[in-house]
């Protein structure tokens, strides 16, 4: 396993509120890892920077070496926890748009996930029920052949019953080599499939270990020590 992402010093600052307050981190290949923590804690903040949608206020965050921009972004994958897609457009036609624009976009794949959700892909997005409008944005991103995949919440928005779909999408779809970023505060749902897990609350970085090492130091789950540190 090799070294994927580094944050050094990383500070995002608005109005003189810090967001994130100077984290170091480092994520290896290979991993499916959780960025837990409660709304507002900076879990939206560092992915954003990540993706290069903000700028640090502070430090730098690396991907590969390379800062956020056009080389990163053919290697990251990023579902955002807002739906980003035109609503008036087919569901053939954004995967096309896909096709087009990201080169390592499996086109195959994402019509095998479609037909095993019955979605037709003539269908219009905004024909799609909110749970399937979700679970297309879902396919999208893990149809890429990326380095490094980044979901924001993407289990906040579908019910019990679908969670299990989103998380066999992504334990299943995403290249073995490659790392998965998840952020959530739903952590029973994803525990079982993490290897890793970021605690992080107030733009500060808590915890960072394996699954493993959070049980053994500890004699309860992720999901108990979240709860017990966060006070839920």
């Amino acid at each position: 396993m090799s070294e994927l992402l580094r944050c050094e010093n990383l500070t995002k600052t608005y109005h003189n509120t810090k967001a994130l307050n100077s984290i170091n981190l480092t994520l290896e290949s290979g991993k499916i890892i959780g960025l837990l923590g409660p709304n507002g804690s900076g879990k939206t903040t560092l992915i954003k920077l990540i993706n290069g949608l903000l700028t640090p206020t502070e430090g730098k965050v690396l991907i590969n070496g390379n800062a956020p921009g056009v080389k990163t972004k053919s290697q990251v994958a990023y579902l955002p926890d807002n739906s980003y897609l035109n609503s008036w457009m087919t569901v053939k036609q954004i995967i096309n748009y896909f096709a087009d624009f990201f080169e390592d976009f499996r086109e195959e794949l994402a019509y095998e996930m479609l037909k095993k959700l019955g979605i037709n892909a003539d269908t219009k997005l905004k024909t799609l029920s909110k749970g399937n409008k979700e679970k297309v944005c879902l396919i999208l991103v893990m149809s890429r052949n990326a380095k490094l995949y980044v979901l924001d919440e993407p289990i906040a928005g579908v019910d019990p019953a679908a969670r299990d779909y989103v998380i066999s999408t992504i334990i299943n779809n995403y290249n073995p080599d490659a790392t998965v970023l998840i952020s959530t505060h739903l952590i029973s749902d994803i525990e079982q499939i993490l290897d890793e897990a970021i605690f992080i609350q107030h733009g500060d970085i808590l915890l960072h270990k394996s699954i493993d090492e959070i049980r053994a130091e500890n004699n309860k789950s992720v999901d108990e020590l979240f709860r017990e540190v966060f006070r839920w």
